[in-house]
């Protein structure tokens, strides 16, 4: 294979080696030209975004949109708390024999009203019978012993007196000297002896007095067990439970076993309700309440608070509240489950508003407010949540009007248009002020405040 050699430089005219030429400066200017046509494309692009987007927002700002309001409602009245409650007699009595014996009469079942000293039941108790017949023999024997003790008061008095007669005249025998020293002071001793019999005579009457005084409260605690064979009502009610019948043995002071009867007062019954944490702030005795029973629909109860328990329950965070209501014609049953509304007096007034004026973003809950025909923004915090509308604890007072369905392109200070209120926006507000039945305050919004 030949082999190929390198080529010398080419020579100019003068035989000298040529060198290399520069690049073409029309080739610089070319490019230089190409960048500058792009940059200026690039300015006006950004230049024409820029002002369509000025012209945007001008447009906007000077955009006044229609809008539609609502004005807020101040809340004072009470707030009506509906919560489910049961009802419970206002006295209950569970009736156990206190003498021992067979069950002879009996002159009432479960139902039966009865008034305070009605007669339940007779108990034969033959055995009691017989230890107060021995107890007032006895009773008769220590008081015949009383009248034996007097008899020997007014012996021992009689001697007493003749031993101070005969030794008086014995003293002035011996003073004379007709009688002897040893006479007159064995008279003298005598008499002191009849003295002692007067004074023993005596204490024997308080002993017999004393036998006749117990043996009186053995014949008393006698009867009054006797009494007990008579079981009556202990106060105004109805029956609610018999255990007995004519024939059963009962024996007395038998607390844990079965009672007899038990008895139950309903002229007047207790409502038992446990009031939340957020409205227990506002309980008080003497507030007004109603009680409603589904299997009553067209009555209603009027009660009142009587008393509350002072303290919430640590494992529910309620108030044992007890309502009284009264119930002269014995339409409402004990232990039945029932409704009750109680009418709360609130702390402080709160404000009401639809809850589709309500905006939240990225700043909170706030809510748009429309005055002078410009929107301004305001925070606010939920009081209670009711669905259709809020009450709100702070942020808008009874003046403003707040704005439904704000568009979510206004702006602080933008300048709006409000539409003419219809009939609808003013009714929400006004017929919302209380929540629905058996909806009481949120306690996750609201920790005892009102």
């Amino acid at each position: 294979m030949a082999k190929v050699e390198p080529q010398p430089p080419a020579n100019d005219a003068h035989g000298q080696a040529r060198k290399p030429q520069p690049p073409s400066l029309r080739l610089l200017w070319l490019v230089l030209a190409i960048v500058a046509v792009v940059l200026g494309f690039g300015a006006v692009g950004h230049w024409r975004t820029h002002a369509a987007a000025e012209q945007t927002q001008e447009a906007i700002n000077s955009d006044e949109p229609m809008v539609r309001t609502a004005a807020a409602k101040v809340l004072a009245d009470p707030i009506k708390v509906t919560l489910p409650g049961q009802t419970e007699g206002f006295d209950r009595a569970s009736i156990f024999a206190r003498a021992t014996g067979y069950i002879a009469e009996r002159r009432v079942d479960i139902g039966s009203h009865v008034k305070r000293g009605d007669l339940l039941a007779r108990i034969a108790s033959p055995d009691l019978d017989r230890q107060l017949d021995q107890a007032e023999a006895q009773l008769l024997q220590v008081t015949a012993a009383v009248a034996q003790a007097k008899a020997q008061v007014s012996l021992a008095e009689a001697n007493l007196k003749l031993g101070n007669v005969t030794f008086a005249r014995i003293d002035s025998l011996a003073q004379k000297g007709f009688e002897t020293i040893q006479n007159r002071d064995n008279q003298q001793a005598n008499m002191s002896s009849q003295q002692a019999n007067v004074e023993a005579a005596n204490a024997g009457v308080k002993v017999a007095e004393a036998n006749v005084q117990a043996q009186q409260a053995t014949v008393n605690r006698l009867k009054t067990l006797a009494s007990f064979e008579e079981v009556c009502a202990p106060f105004d009610g109805v029956v609610s439970a018999r255990n007995v019948d004519i024939g059963d043995l009962v024996n007395a002071d038998n607390g844990g076993g079965t009672p007899m009867f038990s008895l139950v007062q309903d002229d007047v019954l207790r409502v038992a309700v446990n009031i939340p944490q957020t409205q227990a702030v506002g309980i008080r005795d003497g507030l007004s309440a109603k009680v409603t029973v589904f299997e009553l629909p067209d009555r209603t109860f009027s009660g009142t608070v009587a008393r509350n328990a002072g303290a919430l329950q640590s494992a529910s965070r309620t108030l044992p509240v007890q309502v009284d209501v009264p119930n002269p014609d014995h339409a409402l049953k004990a232990g039945i489950f029932v409704n009750i509304e109680i009418e709360v007096p609130r702390a402080h007034p709160n404000i009401q508003i639809p809850a589709e004026a309500l905006i939240f973003n990225q700043q909170g809950l706030h809510v748009a407010v429309a005055k002078d025909n410009q929107i301004h923004f305001k925070d606010v915090k939920i009081y209670r949540d009711l669905g259709d509308v809020v009450e709100l604890e702070s942020g808008l007072s009874g003046q403003d009007q707040v704005v439904l369905n704000p568009p979510t392109t206004i702006h602080e200070g933008q300048k709006i248009k409000v539409a003419p209120p219809s009939e609808g926006d003013g009714q929400k507000v006004a017929s919302a002020g209380q929540p629905p039945a058996g909806q009481a305050a949120d306690p996750g919004k609201a920790q005892g405040k009102q």
